[in-house]
């Protein structure tokens, strides 16, 4: 199971009245993810979840993603370990960056959603890596228009990409004001083929209907690179190859270093 990382934290719409709950304590109904559990309990699956960022598993784009694995058959599944980080000797583990993947694209885009003429006006201030907040001060209050005001970072303001960076979270139009996703080096959106390349999807690969329609399915699809990297682990768990088993884990200095590096790359997970 996949949805957005909110959903660890998010409470339930209906929730009943607090004469309820005092008469009552078991019908609280706490969050989302308490009745999932629940459910997934009851089906008589072992679960293990946690909020998984696609970086690193080698996709060029910094997305967490909440993510639960579950077992009927008793296995000792797990989330998948990271494969890339923001530092490694061998840069084929290293976060991969848009420059990786869509630089080549810089004179033939193919399809996009243009920028209107004030929009594109603002976003020619800013430079590669920026956003609103790297406009000059006397204009930030007329590009902002009524957002100005109102509170939050607005980090998708005018916001142009790095290629030496992985690319913010892929949004389902990176056109709109507030969620802009443009070219480090060109006054424009990036297009759908850039769009479906940070994502991972093979250029041969066929989107149907609008330019709308194809910025949505690909913002709301799964990366490839963590999508493969969660069918390893569930096929090593399957085929019971996933662990080395040995006497004991080393205890030195070093191994306990590496020991505690491999647990917070593992991320947030939580087994019941």
């Amino acid at each position: 199971m996949e949805n957005v990382k909110g959903i660890v934290s998010a409470p339930l719409k209906h929730v009943p009245t607090a004469e309820r709950e005092k008469d009552d304590p078991e019908q609280r109904l706490g969050t989302v993810l308490d009745v999932i559990l629940s459910e997934f309990k009851k089906l008589g699956y072992r679960t293990v979840y946690g909020v998984l960022d696609a970086v690193n598993y080698g996709v060029p784009q910094f997305r967490e993603r909440f993510v639960l694995i579950g077992s009927r058959d008793s296995e000792d599944i797990f989330l998948p370990m990271p494969t890339h980080f923001q530092i490694h000797q061998n840069p084929d583990y290293r976060w991969k960056t848009v420059g990786d993947v869509i630089k080549d694209l810089e004179d033939a885009p193919g399809e996009y959603t243009p920028l209107s003429g004030d929009r594109k006006k603002y976003l020619h201030m800013v430079p590669e890596g920026g956003n609103w907040k790297d406009l000059p001060q006397e204009i930030i209050p007329v590009a902002m228009g009524g957002a100005y005001e109102s509170g939050g970072g607005k980090v998708g303001f005018y916001r142009r990409l790095s290629y030496v960076q992985p690319s913010p979270t892929i949004t389902t139009s990176p056109a709109q004001k507030a969620t802009m996703l443009c070219r480090p080096k060109q006054d424009r959106p990036l297009s759908i083929r850039e769009y479906a390349r940070i994502q991972q999807f093979p250029d041969d690969w066929k989107f149907i209907g609008t330019i709308s329609a194809k910025y949505r399915q690909i913002g709301n699809a799964v990366p490839v690179g963590l999508a493969e990297a969660i069918g390893k682990a569930i096929i090593s768990t399957a085929n019971s190859t996933s662990t080395i088993e040995t006497k004991r884990f080393r205890g030195t200095g070093v191994h306990n270093r590496i020991k505690n590096a491999m647990e917070l790359g593992a991320s947030c997970i939580i087994q019941i």
